[in-house]
């Protein structure tokens, strides 16, 4: 038992070593793009927070090397007919990542969620149709007011959806995009302490912030978010989790959030192992496969619980090999 715990040991330590400095990213030229959409701001104050948080998204493409693009600034253009446009002519297949961050008010009547543009409001049904064409892996985060019923018309498989209310009757002003901007490019977001940030570390520090707001003001939350990464259209909020982990598995058996956005970056820090598009996705096959059996552990006596272990964590730590032994090359 202990050469085989000593062995395992081994093992862990040389992916996890790996793992540091190979956590987002594909081959080079898969660049991932970035559209900041912002919305009609209403007065010239919520107009300065917009653009402050603008500013901190062009931020975290420089450090990404992502590809950025602003609609709805300084722009007396449609915005809606822009945006229809920029995604149409994503539709191409690519293994880029897109992401699309919408920053500005939201309502939500009769049964009818919009973001409010400059020019016409954009649905969700809308939204839902024109991302339909998109096969790539993509990111929405809805950073409005009454956001909430989007994760239900956006959510799809390869899709991680977050959203600033948890519902269209948060109507108030949302400040969750503050914070999740700022969240996604500062290494104090990086809880498992990877050298990167994800999507699920950015969305519970932001949460975390949002709920420190409203505290020191003694004031009743207005936002609760949501993360949608599992494609069943209902969200989990961040109370839903302990650290990074999910406190508990779904119900119904079925896949948890929070899993696929825990493996998706903006916001990489130092070198990076390249992996090809076969070995990324191997690795996140053998991540989930890891985390199931996390989550069952108590089922196990020890040694069935490394055994069952064992063979992916030898497999993960040769996808990293590999890739380190081509940058040796």
């Amino acid at each position: 038992m202990i050469g085989r715990l000593g062995t395992l040991l081994v093992v862990v330590v040389f992916a996890f070593v790996q793992f540091r400095t190979a956590r987002a990213d594909t081959d080079n030229g898969n660049a991932p793009e970035i559209v900041v959409v912002i919305g009609a701001s209403g007065n010239d104050e919520y107009a300065k927070d917009f653009l402050e948080w603008v500013e901190d998204w062009k931020r975290v493409a420089i450090v990404s090397n992502a590809k950025l693009t602003t609609i709805g600034h300084d722009d007396d253009r449609d915005s809606k007919a822009q945006l229809q446009q920029w995604l149409t002519e994503r539709s191409a297949e690519s293994e880029a990542p897109l992401w699309m961050v919408m920053i500005g008010h939201g309502t939500f009547a009769n049964d009818l969620a919009k973001f409010n543009l400059n020019g016409p409001d954009v649905t969700s049904a809308e939204l839902a149709g024109w991302l339909n064409s998109i096969d790539r892996p993509l990111v929405v985060v809805n950073c409005a007011s009454a956001s909430g019923p989007f994760v239900n018309r956006l959510s799809a498989p390869n899709r991680i959806v977050v959203t600033a209310t948890k519902s269209g009757s948060e109507q108030n002003f949302a400040r969750f995009g503050k914070y999740f901007a700022a969240a996604v490019a500062s290494p104090d977001t990086d809880l498992d302490h990877d050298d990167e940030v994800s999507v699920q570390e950015a969305f519970l520090k932001a949460s975390d912030e949002v709920k420190r707001f409203y505290d020191s003001e003694s004031r009743i939350a207005t936002e609760h978010a949501l993360v949608d990464d599992n494609g069943d259209g209902k969200g989990t909020p961040a109370k839903m989790f302990r650290g990074i982990r999910p406190i508990a598995n779904a119900k119904d058996g079925s896949a948890i959030d929070g899993v696929n956005a825990m493996r998706m970056t903006l916001s990489p820090s130092g070198e990076r192992l390249q992996l090809t598009v076969d070995e990324s996705n191997r690795r996140d096959e053998i991540e989930t496969e890891l985390d199931r059996l996390r989550l069952e552990k108590s089922k196990f006596s020890d040694e069935d619980y490394f055994s069952a272990i064992e063979p992916w964590m030898i497999e993960l730590a040769r996808i990293y090999r590999d890739a380190e032994q081509r940058r040796v090359k």
